[in-house]
């Protein structure tokens, strides 16, 4: 069934990628793909593959739901990220960490400075009392999944800034799953130097960019009843 479903949508995905792609060359009136084009539809597959199949939402929204986590629906999903937000902005308070809204989802922005030392992927021994105040709200508050993502600077190569970065977003992830968040709710991704957030041509550009992030996405009645 998986591979049933997983064929339709490479095709359909192609075909509508493929279309929309297309060039007509004026002189010859020949029909052919764009760099563009090609780009898109590598796109497009390889984000079915990454938010699907790859340690996807898929994989945990079913497992957490097997594990007799509720989900949540309606209004309920607003006031309980309201809530979780309130209290970890309070546990997190006179921290370097910080706590932002995105929609229904909540971001939590943990600057390397507090986290690792330079080119390390152990926690920092002062970082983890913070670490223990968000594991314990974020286990308590058990209608969620846990996206952690790792970023660095621009320095060095792409493939050592890559592995570092998943390096980073694994120690985290481990952290929380042993201070009591199940890991069925938890997934991670690096994402090396591909996603600045200042300039890094400074040093306090490059800073800003050795980060690491937690999402933590609402988990919802319809994600149950749609696998």
């Amino acid at each position: 069934m998986l591979a049933s479903s997983f064929t339709r949508i490479i095709a359909a995905t192609a075909l509508v990628a493929t279309t929309a792609a297309c060039t007509t060359d004026p002189d010859t009136g020949q029909r052919r793909m764009s760099k563009a084009g090609i780009g898109a539809i590598g796109g497009a597959l390889g984000g079915y593959l990454l938010g699907d199949i790859v340690g996807g939402r898929h994989d945990r929204t079913e497992k957490v739901l097997g594990a007799g986590i509720g989900a949540l629906a309606g209004a309920g999903v607003g006031t309980y990220m309201d809530r979780q937000e309130r209290e970890l902005r309070a546990r997190t308070a006179g921290t370097d960490v910080d706590v932002r809204r995105d929609g229904d989802s909540l971001v939590l922005d943990m600057p390397s400075n507090v986290t690792f030392a330079t080119d390390q992927s152990a926690i920092e021994p002062r970082f983890r009392t913070t670490l223990d105040q968000v594991a314990d709200t974020l286990a308590r508050y058990d209608s969620t999944l846990v996206d952690v993502y790792g970023h660095t600077d621009s320095q060095g190569s792409d493939d050592y800034n890559q592995a570092l970065s998943e390096r980073r977003a694994r120690a985290v992830a481990d952290y929380l799953g042993m201070r009591g968040v199940n890991p069925a709710r938890i997934g991670t991704r690096g994402f090396g130097e591909s996603q600045p957030i200042a300039s890094n041509d400074t040093a306090e550009g490059r800073a800003a960019n050795r980060r690491v992030e937690i999402r933590i996405e609402p988990l919802r009645a319809e994600d149950g009843r749609r696998y």
